[in-house]
């Protein structure tokens, strides 16, 4: 569940419940994709303001980094509804992809012992 209690089934049926209403239904999968880009886009401005060396004009808007990674998220449930793909199936194979074929691939932090 993510914080306020959304599934991502349900996170998935909202966004289609929301683009159901309008005549032009989802976009195809090509112009999703580049909708992806242009916001990956605006998330790696974003960052790069705050994180990098290229400091944001006076006259540009002030945008936040988590509005950014939802318009991405937004626009990846697009894509994901109208390719039918549940995303969160996706993730679970994802996630065991990653605690199999991974699991030795990164230097884990040791655990405290709790022996006396």
């Amino acid at each position: 569940m993510l914080s306020d209690g959304k599934s991502m089934k349900q996170l998935q049926k909202e966004v289609d419940t929301y683009i159901s209403q309008f005549k032009e239904g989802y976009f195809s999968p090509l112009a999703m994709l580049a909708r992806l880009t242009e916001e990956l886009g605006e998330l790696a401005r974003e960052i790069n303001h705050y994180y990098g060396e290229k400091p944001k004009k006076t006259s540009e808007t002030k945008k936040e980094i988590d509005e950014e990674i939802g318009d991405m998220l937004f626009v990846l449930i697009c894509l994901a509804n109208s390719l039918n793909v549940d995303l969160e199936q996706a993730h679970n194979e994802v996630m065991k992809k990653f605690n199999t074929r991974d699991k030795n691939r990164w230097t884990r932090i040791k655990q405290e012992s709790n022996e006396i």
